[in-house]
């Protein structure tokens, strides 16, 4: 019975699998996803969703052709077969809508599938280094909770069979206290992968709700995807119009602000940050910087100087989207182009017109594998 509830489980897992891969640019693109982000498990509407199944009448009722009744009289229940609704009749089938709760790692692992994303390799790992219990031997003495059962249990029997009073026919192992092992550990060093994530968004004027919308659901999905690469990854948020601060998650997610904009000033917030807690040699770092393109003109300068200087040079990979506002220049990208080229190793730049580009533009940061 457990076989067949476990097979029957996996199947629809496999089921809710191919149903949100059939509709992945739906959910990708779909704002509501943030909303629903647990710690571990987002839950999510999967539409058609129906198993068949037997739908039972009232017993006694009678049925078609039976009972008594004129000819024409309606079968329905009730005294006049009416319903009690005010809506009019339709011709089109109810919706079935089931809320499935899936782990954020079985989403990322959906996402790297479906946009064959390459496994990200970690630079320096080899380097980093944390001490870590091993359980790999056996001793004599130890806490109960860490008895070794099959140990103590072979080597009881072992001894019953040398002090020859082990019975084939009733076999009884009675472990004595001699007989008790216990699981050991020692202190080994493993390398450890440390990463951060900046995220620095431009949240002026220019910047509509929608822009913005864009901007932090690409950011839930880099982030859901990252994470899975990841044993422990650290995340930093850095919001900025003329004048730019480190936020927390909830605020970089559901604030609104105004003003101009100097993306200089979120590079300085990021190239801090980078110096005085994150350093390069220690820590695999990701910028991603979202924006419309619009940058007050004499701060192009700047910013491109402390961006080659104090940011490029440290991470893993710098990713800029731009994304298409009614208000923004765009301008940005292009100096951005002209300041790394085409085919930079770690500068990755992207082009965001709407939502649905949402996809195109997480394949085009990530499609690297660095």
């Amino acid at each position: 019975m457990a076989m067949k509830i476990d097979r029957d489980t996996n199947r629809f897992r496999e089921i809710v699998r191919g149903k949100i891969r059939q509709n992945l640019k739906k959910y990708i693109t779909n704002g509501e996803m943030i909303g629903r982000k647990g710690r571990d498990l987002v839950s999510i509407p999967v539409p058609s969703l129906d198993v068949p199944h037997f739908r039972y009448g009232q017993n006694g009722s009678g049925g078609v052709g039976q009972g008594e009744g004129e000819e024409g009289q309606p079968i329905a229940r009730g005294d006049d077969g009416e319903g009690d609704g005010n809506g009019r009749a339709g011709s089109d089938p109810g919706g079935h809508i089931l809320e499935v709760d899936v782990p954020l790692e079985e989403l990322a692992e959906i996402l790297g599938d479906e946009l064959e994303l390459p496994q990200v390799k970690p630079k320096g790992a080899e380097n980093i280094t944390q001490e870590k219990n091993r359980y790999n031997s056996v001793r004599r003495v130890g806490p109960e909770s860490l008895r070794h059962f099959k140990r103590t249990y072979v080597q009881a029997m072992k001894r019953q069979i040398s002090e020859g009073v082990y019975d084939r026919e009733s076999p009884r192992v009675i472990p004595h206290k001699d007989d008790r092992r216990y699981r050991s550990w020692e202190k080994v060093s493993e390398p450890q992968a440390s990463a951060v994530i900046l995220y620095m968004m431009d949240v002026s004027g220019s910047m509509t709700d929608d822009q913005k919308q864009i901007v932090r659901t690409e950011s839930f999905w880099i982030d859901t995807w990252l994470k899975s690469q990841y044993k422990g990854i650290e995340r930093r948020y850095i919001i900025h119009d003329a004048a730019a601060k480190e936020v927390d998650e909830n605020t970089f997610y559901h604030t609104r602000e105004s003003g101009g904009t100097r993306i200089s000033s979120a590079y300085k917030v990021c190239a801090e940050l980078i110096k005085k807690q994150f350093p390069p040699e220690q820590w695999n770092i990701y910028c991603f910087q979202f924006s419309d393109g619009d940058n007050w003109g004499e701060d192009n300068r700047l910013s491109l100087q402390i961006l080659k200087e104090q940011i490029v040079p440290h991470c893993n990979l710098y990713c800029y989207g731009q994304v298409e506002s009614p208000y923004g220049s765009g301008e940005y990208i292009r100096a951005l182009r002209e300041a790394f080229g085409a085919e930079h190793d770690t500068v990755v730049l992207s082009e965001i017109k709407n939502a649905d580009a949402i996809l195109a533009s997480i394949k085009t940061f990530l499609g690297k594998g660095r």
